[in-house]
């Protein structure tokens, strides 16, 4: 995976020195931010459903880029916000993306996995070659 901060496991993280979603609209940087990767995780460090969404996709060969929004004093609360918004809840983490596509929250991804339409979604955005 790809995070803002230091590494721990497998996972990747930006390492820009500057915020990497702190710049001007939320709603545009999330777009933007999803499109860049095979599959895009906004989290929250202490949360514990973000860490079984990103455990399961580690444990599927896959290697998200994940943001952990609570790192982020710059523009964290602004993308938690947004991403509310376009989730239509009052929890905006864990949220997924793949292929530049919105999933959904913990419950998509977790249906999605259940009934078999994850792993083509994966293979379609290149996250997954098996």
């Amino acid at each position: 995976m790809h995070y803002q901060t230091e590494s721990w496991g497998p996972y990747n993280y930006p390492t820009s020195s500057t915020s990497p979603i702190g710049s001007s609209d939320p709603i545009e940087r999330i777009e933007r931010l999803a499109s860049e990767n095979a599959v895009v995780i906004f989290s929250v460090s202490t949360c514990c459903m973000c860490h079984a969404i990103k455990r399961l996709f580690c444990g599927m060969g896959v290697n998200p880029t994940v943001y952990e929004l609570d790192e982020d004093p710059k523009g964290g609360k602004e993308i938690e916000r947004a991403l509310m918004m376009l989730l239509g809840t009052s929890s905006a983490v864990p949220v997924v993306f793949i292929g530049g596509k919105l999933v959904g929250a913990m419950d998509r991804v977790m249906a999605s996995h259940i009934n078999g339409s994850l792993v083509p979604l994966l293979k379609e955005a290149g996250a997954l070659w098996l």
